[in-house]
């Protein structure tokens, strides 16, 4: 039987670097920060210290499994080849169901922020529409989209920067915001770091992408560590900023906090510039965001549990055409109905049980398996800690996932 048609390795390390850049900014300086600040107040900051640093040991696990597997589908190969095809396919699901919610929080970051004042349904359609336009994008080619994520996280990096400066220089800082204990509680605090992972899950994008990078042994480890602490320095350097210029509660009320920031100084004519850069960013993050659920939709599409015509891979482009465009679709039905803070938590519950599978992966490696505990461990008290309907909606989302893998099993044992 002929092998499966492969995909193009084209990107190198500093692509693949911007691939993770492109899924995280945007993720959560736009959208995560907000209610992070109304869980835990100014606690917010030790809230994304944890998130980080769960985040780290994920990225760690991930980097490991991925020198081991460098093939698409990131955690869904890693858990299929170190655990069983369950685990593996359970990873699979939570990563396609959360992302796929990710991507219509994207969509909807850009209405926010380009047309806050929009009703329903125009909100909705056009988020669908911006789906449909990069969608497009990646359908042509991984290099493509590539080139596109390159200039869009250059202009993102820059309008924070901005944010940054004109709170600096024309805003009212004040330490005593920072310091403020309001509703700093400790539990709080954990369910902010639950909301803020989403701001951190971007770096798997690399991982995914395991069979377009060359020499992934060397380049996936070394492209996710160095995303990863790029955009930990940029969201504590910015988190300190609006807090120090809004304080805990104002961020926490506004949909879109870093337009509003700029609007509280004297730089307020330039708002328009950061409210620009939020679209920018969303945009960003969306792009990349598809393209690693169109890889693990590809992945698992191979082994028979989703539809074997989403394999099929363009033989021009190089792309898994059918799965980018079922992807593409679902996400845009989806957006015209999402609510933009629900998604948040129901993505970050179902992609923390994705890297909890991809720490135990991992922690079967062998030696080097402290990282691998805490990050298990972490996943497991960000994922209960987050808002009751976000984790009962995730449980029943993977045990409907679960279920249909049970019953295909049993109708493939009695054939």
């Amino acid at each position: 039987m002929p092998s499966a048609p492969r995909l193009r390795r084209t990107l190198d390390t500093g692509d693949a670097v911007l691939v993770g850049l492109g899924s995280m900014i945007g993720a959560g300086v736009f959208t995560a920060l907000a209610p992070a600040a109304s869980a835990a107040g100014t606690g917010v900051l030790l809230a994304l210290a944890l998130a980080a640093l769960v985040a780290y040991c994920n990225a760690t696990a991930s980097a490991r499994l991925a020198i081991r597997y460098p093939d698409a589908g990131g955690t869904y190969v890693y858990g299929r080849e170190r655990l069983g095809a369950f685990w593996g396919y359970l990873a699979g699901w939570g990563f396609v169901v959360g992302k796929v919610a990710s991507c219509a929080a994207m969509a909807l970051t850009v209405v926010t922020y380009a047309a806050p004042q929009l009703p329903q349904p125009w909100r909705g359609l056009v988020a669908a529409g911006v789906v449909a336009v990069l969608t497009g994008v990646n359908y042509a080619g991984v290099r493509k989209s590539a080139l596109a994520t390159r200039l869009l996280v250059a202009f993102s990096l820059l309008v924070l920067g901005f944010v940054v400066l004109a709170v600096v220089v024309g805003g009212d800082v004040s330490a005593a915001r920072v310091s403020a204990t309001t509703a700093a509680d400790p539990w709080g605090v954990v369910e902010a770091a639950g909301l803020l992972f989403f701001a951190f899950a971007g770096y798997a994008r690399i991982a995914t992408l395991g069979e377009e990078v060359r020499d992934p042994r060397r380049t996936i480890p070394r492209a996710i560590r160095t995303a990863l602490a790029i955009v930990l320095a940029a969201y504590l350097v910015l988190t300190l900023a609006m807090l120090a210029q809004l304080g805990a509660a104002s961020l926490a009320s506004q949909p879109d906090p870093l337009a509003h920031a700029v609007e509280t100084t004297s730089w307020a004519a330039l708002a328009p510039v950061v409210r620009v850069g939020a679209v920018v960013a969303a945009c960003g993050a969306l792009l990349t965001l598809l393209l690693g659920v169109s890889r693990t939709v590809l992945a698992m599409s191979r082994d028979g549990h989703l539809p074997r015509t989403l394999s099929t891979v363009h033989p021009r482009h190089r792309v898994p055409r059918h799965a980018e465009l079922v992807v593409g679709t679902v996400v845009a039905v989806l957006a015209t109905t999402a609510d933009l803070r629900g998604v948040i938590g129901f993505s970050s519950f179902a992609v923390l049980v994705y890297y909890a599978i991809a720490n135990v992966s991992a922690w079967t490696l062998g030696a080097g398996r402290l990282l691998p505990v805490v990050g298990l461990l972490g996943c497991v008290v960000l994922a209960v800690a987050l808002p009751w309907t976000s984790v009962l909606s995730g449980v029943a989302v993977l045990a409907v996932g679960a279920a249909v893998y049970g019953c295909r099993t049993v109708l493939s044992r009695r054939r």
